[in-house]
């Protein structure tokens, strides 16, 4: 990605088109919408400007309103781990252990004991987790945060998809019975589907992945895979059944009714809302630029007053006129007079604002304002007196008709096969492959091995949703098929 930021950038429209080149696509809008600044100088961090963090703020507020409607609690963790916690959960750590930051010395002091910057809070929030959970009377115990988590990420980076800080939720629970942990992830799923569907209109397909790409600690996983442009999938949020993995090693237990001392069943979940954003603004952003949900876009409203000579003051007047009727929303006048109207459009289109408002002399004397639409580019010519219930009706159905636009793109975009060389094509043709495997136990990997290497693509897991389509054969090995899986490539 090109790393200038400059003033020089500002104003010039994507160069090339997202369905031709989908990653200099990409790096542009970042660029160009002024999402990101790459030029901080500590490889895989990056800055985050004020359209996208505004827009960040949003979504957290969305997703911690949907889990404290479920009965989560907020807590506030302390960053760091010490080792020691660390250690304990062996493939916890192991899984880990290549990514973590550590700390080692405070000024020019060594440390007793290193500290790892939390890659994921496991092995801090259950210690605390031994000391408040006494009682069954005390389950369900349900707790989220909403933090910053550090993996020293080996592959390229790339803002808001990859990099080597992220901005997440991190849900935990703790249960009585696994038939309780069960239905926690379960829930899991469902608020994933309904924050990222209705709210952030990003279709989303929940995998159980394979026991070689399980979470580190957990006896399942399954995670949310959107489907970009590219063809390729990025895995959103996943949910975790922990078991009593960790609540053996960090004395996760309470007292039962029958007076009997039992280990915890513990869930998390992880939604990384700054991947959800890159995931949001790659599946929706067009050629022109950003476009966004209605409820999520920074700015909602820019008015733009079309200036004439002596006519200056009138229409000033009725753009303040304006803004004031529409005060509920996230409204601003463009009233700069050096720059042309033409350029003004592009600027706010490549900016995602939803709804732009013309007025001018003309529209003044009509008794009508001029709204354009951001997705498909409509125009609506309003009667004054109508202008607030029309920019309702448009702002209600602005992110529905996001969700129609992507809702049947999974279906569309796989396709099944029955040999290597079938995957391969259909992988080079930038769709997803749906085929029979052996297992996605742990003695599977060896045929997961083999289409990474030769079909150059990843064994995604099998469907939680009813799966309808079987297959007689391994794709690879040539076993009887015990799971329908899905390959795909992936960021």
């Amino acid at each position: 990605m090109a790393k200038s930021n400059s003033n020089e950038d500002k104003g010039k429209g994507i160069t090339v088109k997202k369905s031709e080149d989908f990653s200099e696509w990409y790096s542009q809008l970042v660029q160009k919408a002024e999402l990101a600044d790459l030029r901080y100088n500590v490889k895989g961090f990056v800055v985050y400007m004020p359209s996208a963090t505004i827009t960040i703020r949003k979504m957290f507020n969305i997703l911690e309103n949907v889990l404290e409607r479920k009965g989560h609690l907020p807590l506030t963790m302390p960053s760091v781990i010490p080792k020691s916690n660390f250690d304990i959960e062996a493939s916890h750590v192991d899984g880990f252990s290549p990514e973590v930051f550590w700390v080692t010395h405070a000024g020019n002091k060594k440390l007793e004991e290193k500290l790892a910057l939390r890659p994921t809070s496991e092995t801090a929030l259950y210690q605390m987790y031994s000391y408040w959970i006494r009682s069954y009377k005390d389950l369900p115990f349900k707790r989220y945060q909403n933090c910053q988590v550090w993996r020293a990420e080996g592959k390229a980076t790339r803002p808001f998809f990859r990099a080597r800080e992220f901005h997440w939720i991190e849900a935990h629970n703790v249960f009585r019975t696994m038939k309780e942990a069960e239905a926690q992830t379960v829930e899991d799923m469902e608020t994933t589907y309904e924050v990222l569907g209705d709210n952030f209109a990003i279709p989303t397909i929940f995998f159980e992945r394979p026991q070689w790409d399980k979470f580190p600690g957990a006896i399942k996983t399954f995670a949310a895979d959107a489907l970009m442009e590219s063809g390729k999938v990025l895995q959103l949020p996943s949910t975790h059944l922990l078991g009593t993995n960790f609540s053996e090693g960090f004395n996760v237990k309470f007292t039962d009714e029958d007076g009997e001392e039992k280990l915890g069943y513990i869930t998390c979940y992880g939604p990384a809302i700054s991947r959800i954003y890159g995931a949001m603004i790659a599946l929706h952003g067009d050629d022109k630029g950003l476009v966004l949900p209605f409820e999520l876009a920074p700015l909602q409203i820019i008015i733009t007053p079309i200036i004439f000579k002596n006519k200056e003051k009138e229409v000033l007047e009725k753009a303040k006129e304006i803004k004031k009727l529409l005060k509920d929303y996230s409204v601003k006048i463009d009233d700069r007079n050096d720059v042309r109207n033409g350029e003004k459009y592009a600027e706010w289109e490549l900016k995602g604002v939803p709804l732009r408002i013309e007025i001018g002399p003309k529209d003044i004397e009509k008794d009508q304002v001029v709204i354009v639409e951001r997705i498909k580019g409509q125009k609506f010519f309003v009667p004054f007196k109508d202008l607030k219930n029309k920019v309702k009706e448009l702002a209600d159905n602005f992110t529905n008709t996001l969700k129609k636009l992507h809702h049947v793109k999974f279906e569309d975009n796989i396709e099944d096969a029955t040999t290597i060389k079938e995957a391969k094509k259909i992988i080079k043709s930038g769709k997803i492959v749906r085929c029979g495997f052996c297992s996605i136990d742990k003695d599977a990997e060896k045929c997961a091995g083999t289409i990474e290497k030769e079909v150059e693509a990843f064994v995604r897991g099998s469907k939680v949703d009813k799966e309808t389509k079987k297959f007689d054969k391994c794709i690879v090995c040539g076993k009887p098929a015990t799971r329908t899986v899905y390959i795909a490539k992936s960021y």
